[in-house]
C-alpha cells in the first residue's frame, strides 16, 4: 500500500515522539527524534536544506542549554548543591511541609529569571541533595522542579525560551508583558502549588532531619554561584533589550568554567565528560520533525478559520486554542510547538489575546506528560543521573491533576480580567 507523504510525514513523527516518551529498550530519547528526522530526509519527504535550515533554527536554543548546562555541572562539582541542600534542611526545621514550601519558592525565583530549563538543570540536582540530607523521600521535592518549571514560565520573557519563539519580533515591552501575563502567572503558580501540595499531602506528614551539618563553600564553590547570578542578571538585561539569550548564556557559562579551572587549576575532563550532551540532538531532531509538519500544510486552514472565529467569539476562540495548544504540547513538545505558534501567529495575524492564551497553552500545557516540554525531559535526565527513574504514565497520572485546573484558572485570568 503507498502512503501519501503527508500521511507519511505524520506516522514518522507520531512514531519518534512515540519513541522519545517511552523510551523503547531504555534507549536515549535522543535517538528515536534523531531516527525519526532522519527517516524524513531518507524518504526524501523534506527536502536536505529544508532539515537542515530547520537544524540552524535552534541555534540559539543550543547555546543557551549548553551555557546551562555547563554551570548546572560546574555547581554540581564545585558543592553548590551540597551547601545549598543543607541550608534548606536547617531552615525547614525538621517541617516537611516547610521545605515543601521553600522548594516551591525556590523553583519559582529559579524559573523566573533563569528560565524554566534552568530549573530543571540547575535545581533538581540541588533538592534531591537536600532530600538525602533531610532523610525525605525525595519525589515529592523533585515533582517540584518538574511543576513549577512550566507554571512559572511566563512571568517573564526570559522564563521560558518559547516564549521568544511565540511572539518572535512582535515581543512585548516588559512592562506591557506584566500588564498581560502578571495575573495569569500568578494564578498558574498558586493553583500548581495547591493541587500539588494537596497531591503530595501523605508524604509531607513525617518529620524530617535538621541536624545536618552545612558543608565549608569552596572558592570554586562561590564562584559558581556568582555565575548563576551573573547569568540571571545578563538574560533578564538581554531580554529587556529584546536579543537572543543562547549566546551571551553560553559566553556566561564558558566564563564561569574558563575562571574556575585557572582559580582551581583543574582539568575540565570532568567537567565534559558528564554533561548530558543528548539533550542537543534531541532538539535538533525535534525541530526537524516540526519542519517536517508544516510541510503538510495542516497550518493554513487553522490560521484561516481563527481570525474568522475571533471576530465572531472572542472569550471562547481564546479560550479553545489556549487548551488544544495545552494538549499537543504533549504530542509534539512545546519548544517545537512554540515554533508552529509563532508561524500560526505571524500568518494569521492574531490579536493580542489569541497570542496570550496561545502562549499559555504552550507553557502550561507540558505540565501533562513527561515529553510536554524540553525543562521536563532535562529533568528527567537529571533524575537518572541520581539514579532515580519515573515512567510516563506515573507522570501523566499527577499531571492530569495537576495542569488542567492551573490552565483553566490561568486563561480565564488573561482572558477574563
Amino acid at each position: 500500500m503507498h502512503l501519501g507523504p503527508h500521511v507519511a510525514i505524520w506516522l514518522i513523527s507520531a512514531a519518534s515522539i512515540a519513541g522519545v516518551i517511552a523510551r523503547p529498550w531504555k534507549l536515549p530519547e535522543a535517538l528515536w527524534a534523531v531516527l525519526g528526522a532522519i527517516a524524513l530526509v531518507a524518504f526524501s519527504l523534506i527536502p536536505v536544506g529544508d532539515a537542515w535550515s530547520a537544524i540552524r533554527k535552534g541555534t540559539d536554543v543550543y547555546f543557551f542549554l549548553t551555557g546551562m548546562m555547563v554551570l548546572a555541572e560546574l555547581a554540581r562539582q564545585e558543592g553548590l548543591f551540597d551547601w545549598l541542600a543543607a541550608a534548606a534542611v536547617k531552615r525547614a526545621k525538621g517541617s516537611a511541609t516547610a521545605l515543601f514550601a521553600l522548594v516551591y519558592l525556590v523553583g519559582t525565583v529559579v524559573t523566573v529569571f533563569l528560565s524554566n530549563d534552568a530549573t530543571a538543570v540547575v535545581l533538581t540536582p540541588a533538592v534531591f541533595a537536600a532530600t538525602q540530607q533531610a532523610k525525605a523521600p525525595p519525589m515529592p521535592y523533585l515533582f517540584i522542579c518538574a511543576f513549577i518549571a512550566n507554571a512559572a514560565s511566563f512571568v517573564l520573557p526570559i522564563s521560558n525560551p518559547a516564549n521568544l519563539v511565540v511572539f518572535g519580533r512582535q515581543m512585548p515591552s516588559l512592562w506591557a508583558w506584566l500588564l498581560q501575563f502578571g495575573v495569569a502567572s500568578l494564578v498558574s503558580i498558586l493553583v500548581t502549588y495547591a493541587v500539588l501540595r494537596f497531591t503530595q499531602r501523605s508524604a509531607l506528614r513525617t518529620t524530617i532531619a535538621d541536624d545536618c551539618e552545612r558543608p565549608t563553600l569552596s572558592k570554586g564553590g562561590h564562584f559558581a554561584a556568582g555565575g548563576i547570578a551573573i547569568t540571571a542578571v545578563i538574560l533578564l538585561v538581554t531580554s529587556s533589550l529584546d536579543w537572543q539569550l543562547g549566546l551571551p548564556t553560553f559566553l556566561a557559562g564558558i566564563g564561569t568554567a574558563g575562571a574556575i579551572f585557572l582559580l582551581t587549576r583543574k582539568s575540565p575532563r570532568p567537567l565534559l565528560k558528564d554533561i548530558s550532551w543528548s539533550v542537543l540532538p534531541l532538539v535538533a531532531g525535534l525541530f526537524v520533525l516540526v519542519e517536517g509538519v508544516e510541510h503538510t500544510g495542516a497550518l493554513t486552514p487553522l490560521a484561516q478559520f481563527l481570525p474568522a472565529s475571533a471576530q465572531t467569539h472572542a472569550n471562547t476562540t481564546a479560550f479553545l486554542l489556549g487548551t488544544v495548544a495545552a494538549f499537543f504540547c504533549n504530542v509534539v513538545n512545546n519548544l517545537p510547538l512554540g515554533l508552529i505558534a509563532g508561524t500560526l501567529a505571524a500568518s494569521a495575524q492574531l490579536a493580542s489575546s489569541l497570542k496570550g492564551a496561545l502562549l499559555i497553552g504552550v507553557d502550561l500545557g507540558p505540565n501533562l506528560s513527561v515529553t510536554g516540554s524540553l525543562a521536563t525531559i532535562l529533568w528527567l535526565v537529571a533524575l537518572r543521573r541520581e539514579g532515580l527513574e519515573v515512567s510516563a504514565w506515573r507522570f501523566l497520572l499527577l499531571g492530569s491533576l495537576v495542569m488542567p485546573p492551573a490552565l483553566l484558572a490561568s486563561l480565564a485570568s488573561l482572558i477574563l480580567l
